[in-house]
């Protein structure tokens, strides 16, 4: 190990994931490695090594390093002119290095009091300073002290944001912390972290995280538990730890009530006691009846509608019962049936105080736009209706604060997981009628739990399931694919005049990212006039293979948008005009899991990319741009609670552990206008007859 003292003059590469950087001392030596953004005049003391480049000759290749402030007074008003501080540019540096001279930087960490001395200095202006100069040198410290523990740029700003000036002592102390606190931060980023700073594998810490990571690990594959015998298992496979069923790590996370362990079965306690809350809430809206006159049939009389007997048996049981199912699959008419419950409500079940008040919501920002179009009124997400706070992680409506309607109807309930079902049910009142409105033929949610299958199987609630598919409906072919896949059968692909449903054969993975682009690129817009970007949407079971997004999404970007490049994040590339979907909820910006967005404009130098959603435009940073990614090409699972006027469907062979029929009935019924699948007959054979569900282990009414 070799030692060198330097200037830091300027960057030549710096890649802000890795920390990768190449970068000129101000004597010409060239250093690379990984490092963090260091400011221009920086005194930087490095080790490492002296390497021979084939094409960029001498270089200092480090290994670690130790910062030191500049000490003369031309790097001193260099370092502060450089604009580290908010308000002080070069000239101001100049002022007040004139009067401190080499003291300067003491004066602003002890006495910085005395820039009073400094003309057109005043107190506020001081304050701004003190600020400023604290952050800067807070950041700094701790995103170094943090890559010397072999965290990365990126992920150490997360981290900074997250816990502040305690970020590195909590890293050193517990790094596991940072998997609950730090979204992006998985088990495998800690356990490296641990590693690092010197706590065994066998550590009370890394076990108990261990634990609690494969517990939320199995609810993102939609378990609300796991059996003792499958955690024994997976702990032994990750963690390399022989867990017993009466280990002390066990008994310690129960006494601490992060788990809790019911008839061999192992659970995160805030699922327990969510589906415990769910069950409870069940039953007491059954124990009740609404008080509404019942005057159905002079209702029914006294419009124009035809409503089937399905139909009928639904808007009578939405005033005869607190809380009821409606279940159907496209065509069925759950949408005219909603707005027959809605009109009922509207104008036989006021009173002369008040009017009716009536709330729509589902779980997504998609699913609520989509409902809101349909029936004519204004639709919320679950969140939004409970005015969830994401400050404090609470919700204003719960159990103390309960929501005023008198009808509520939530819309797309398969896509709600265990958690979400919990706090909904506790804000409803002892006067409001619930009306759930799912397809327990779609994909569950894709968080924990299998909610509505789980309350349909109770046998507790009342279920209406349409199943009559009304005549419009018939002279659609997606509506008749999807029931025919359904019941296992083969979609009829026969070419019929105005079809809207196609299938185009292609056995060779490889080409079928071309085939897609050549789709949406040429021959859809030029036939349909469909827009790519709005009105096509493309679809793939899985993110990897030739035919998964990751793929896709590169082949499209590249053959629908020629634009230049704005920045690279990852592996990713971003332009403007590229489509991009939202991965995680952001309560503070209000754009929620699976939203749709277009890059408006970005900036590679501070990694800010600007895009629309919904007419809005957002900047994310560094910190956040993992919430994004490209969706020229996006998974069905992400597609749930949409519809795109063109759904194309990518379904090959190597899609194998993905081709069930629920996943290709939810992708088909993503599609209003037309519905085309490119791919392998087989694979679509395969999926149409494996009617396999994957278990999910739960416990709702059990």
């Amino acid at each position: 190990m070799q030692t060198i003292h330097g200037i830091v003059d300027v960057y030549i590469y710096r890649n802000n994931d890795t920390g990768y950087s190449v970068l000129k001392l101000e004597d010409g030596t060239t250093v690379v490695g990984v490092l963090p953004k260091f400011n221009s005049s920086e005194a930087v003391e490095f080790n490492g090594e002296w390497i021979n480049h084939s094409k960029f000759g001498r270089q200092f290749n480090v290994e670690n390093f130790k910062m030191s402030l500049p000490a003369t007074r031309d790097g001193i008003i260099k370092f502060l002119g450089s604009r580290i501080i908010r308000g002080i540019g070069e000239r101001t540096a100049k002022k007040i290095v004139d009067r401190f001279g080499e003291q300067t930087l003491d004066i602003l960490d002890n006495n910085i009091e005395r820039l009073l001395e400094v003309k057109g200095f005043t107190r506020r202006r001081i304050e701004e300073v003190r600020k400023g100069w604290k952050a800067q040198r807070s950041v700094k410290d701790t995103m170094i002290a943090l890559q010397s523990l072999g965290i990365t740029s990126g992920i150490a700003m997360k981290i900074y944001k997250a816990y502040g000036e305690q970020a590195v002592t909590i890293v050193k102390t517990n790094p596991y912390k940072l998997t609950d606190d730090v979204w992006g931060i998985g088990f495998k980023l800690a356990d490296r972290i641990g590693e690092s700073v010197g706590i065994s594998r066998d550590h009370p810490s890394r076990i108990k995280a261990g634990i609690i990571f494969i517990l939320n690990e199995a609810g993102k594959n939609g378990h609300v538990y796991l059996p003792e015998d499958e955690l024994i298992h997976h702990c032994t496979s990750m963690l390399d730890y022989g867990l017993s069923k009466s280990d002390p790590m066990l008994v310690e996370l129960e006494r601490e009530e992060q788990i809790i362990i019911k008839d061999n079965n192992v659970y995160p306690a805030i699922l327990f006691y969510a589906e415990a809350g769910i069950a409870r809430s069940i039953r007491n809206l059954m124990s009740t009846k609404p008080e509404r006159p019942i005057e159905v049939d002079k209702f029914l009389k006294s419009i124009p509608e035809r409503f089937s007997e399905e139909q009928v048996k639904a808007i009578k049981s939405s005033f005869e019962n607190k809380i009821l199912i409606l279940n159907g699959g496209p065509g069925t008419g759950k949408t005219e049936t909603l707005r027959g419950i809605i009109k009922f409500y509207e104008e036989f079940t006021g009173c002369k105080e008040r009017s009716t008040q009536i709330l729509l919501a589902a779980p997504t920002g998609r699913a609520a736009k989509r409902i809101s179009e349909v029936v004519a009124r204004e639709a919320k997400t679950i969140h939004r209706m409970l005015e969830y706070n994401p400050t404090l992680g609470i919700f204003s409506f719960d159990k103390e604060n309960k929501l005023e309607a008198d009808l509520i109807i939530i819309d797309e309930v398969s896509m709600i997981d265990t958690y979400l079902m919990y706090h909904l049910l506790e804000a409803i009142s002892d006067r409001t009628v619930l009306i759930l409105v799912g397809d327990t033929n779609q994909l569950p949610s894709v968080g924990p739990g299998n909610v509505l299958h789980d309350l349909i199987s109770s046998g507790l609630i009342p279920v209406v399931t349409l199943t009559k598919i009304f005549r419009q409906a018939e002279q659609s072919r997606i509506v008749i694919a999807a029931h025919q896949i359904n019941k296992g059968l083969m979609p009829d692909f026969s070419i019929k005049k105005e079809s809207d449903f196609f299938f185009v054969e292609e056995e060779d993975d490889k080409k079928i990212p071309g085939l897609i682009l050549d789709l949406c690129s040429r021959r859809l817009p030029s036939k349909y006039n469909f827009n790519p970007l709005n009105d096509i949407q493309v679809l793939s079971p899985m993110h990897k293979g030739d035919a998964g997004t990751n793929n896709l999404n590169n082949a499209l970007q590249e053959g629908l948008n020629n634009s230049a490049t704005l920045l690279r994040h990852g592996s990713l590339t971003y332009k403007p005009g590229d489509k991009v979907m939202q991965l995680k909820n952001n309560y503070e910006k209000e754009i929620f899991n699976g939203d749709l967005g277009i890059v408006l404009s970005g900036n590679a130098e501070k990694k800010l990319l600007s895009v629309e959603f919904n007419g809005k435009a957002f900047t994310y940073d560094a910190s956040d741009l993992d919430e994004i990614t490209l969706a020229y090409a996006a998974t069905v699972h992400k597609s749930q609670g949409s519809e795109y006027p063109c759904v194309i469907l990518a379904l090959t062979s190597s899609h194998y552990v993905m081709l069930q029929r629920n996943l290709l009935y939810t992708a088909v019924t993503r599609a209003k206008k037309l519905m085309i699948i490119a791919g392998s007959k087989r694979a679509l054979s395969t999926a149409v007859s494996n009617n396999r569900i994957s278990k999910r282990y739960t416990s709702l009414f059990k």
